[in-house]
């Protein structure tokens, strides 16, 4: 499990799929009713993305490795599906709204609790965050902005308070989050469609929990 990060590559078309994925277990009876079983309670989601172009010409950025050794060499270096990575899809999308998350309500005090996990709002849905951007938010509390490393620290999503927040007083947080996943597959197609220019039509990524 690697903290690398993908890399940030022009020519990703507009279009890309997000696929949340559940596992559930379904026994059906002879007449036709159904006991189920919800075996994850966090989705796992895969991210697919294409590329149109990248650059094999060492000198249209100026030097160093070219677009399309970047994102081959990166695949290489994971062993394909073997390793893990981080990725801002808002970044890569620049779409801010995909990555940055403001104000989000993490819980209420009660005098006594000191952890709080740092979530995202989808709709009625509320999905654990275990990849903030260096492990790093800005936590409230009461409105009020804590320091990290000195009134509270962060690992894996997990904000622990040295002081437990008060009753009824509402802890939030503003951060980035980062995906963390692999490839899917342990093969990539990559085609020369014209002088010193690839295109990459499927790249697979499938999110991992910590």
């Amino acid at each position: 499990m690697s903290d690398l990060m993908f890399p940030d590559l022009r020519g990703l078309t507009w279009g890309y799929k997000l696929t949340p994925t559940f596992s559930t277990g379904v026994q059906q009876s002879t007449s036709g009713r159904e006991v189920r079983a919800s075996f994850w309670n966090i989705p796992l989601w895969k991210i697919s993305l294409k590329y149109s172009y990248l650059h094999q010409d060492p000198t249209w950025l100026g030097g160093g490795d070219t677009e399309f050794e970047q994102l081959i060499g990166f695949f290489l270096a994971r062993q394909g599906s073997f390793d893990s990575f981080l990725i801002d899809l808002g970044q890569l999308t620049r779409k801010p709204l995909e990555s940055n998350v403001q104000g989000q309500v993490l819980g209420t005090g009660d005098g006594g609790t000191v952890n709080f996990q740092l979530v995202r709002k989808i709709g009625p849905y509320q999905e654990i965050i275990q990849n903030p951007a260096g492990q790093q938010a800005q936590v409230y509390v009461g409105g009020s902005p804590l320091v990290q490393g000195t009134d509270y620290t962060i690992q894996n999503g997990l904000v622990t308070f040295a002081v437990a927040p008060a009753l009824n007083a509402v802890i939030s947080a503003d951060f980035i989050w980062l995906w963390r996943v692999r490839f899917v597959q342990d093969s990539m197609d990559f085609n020369n469609f014209m002088y010193l220019l690839w295109e990459c039509q499927q790249l697979d990524l499938m999110a991992v929990r910590v």
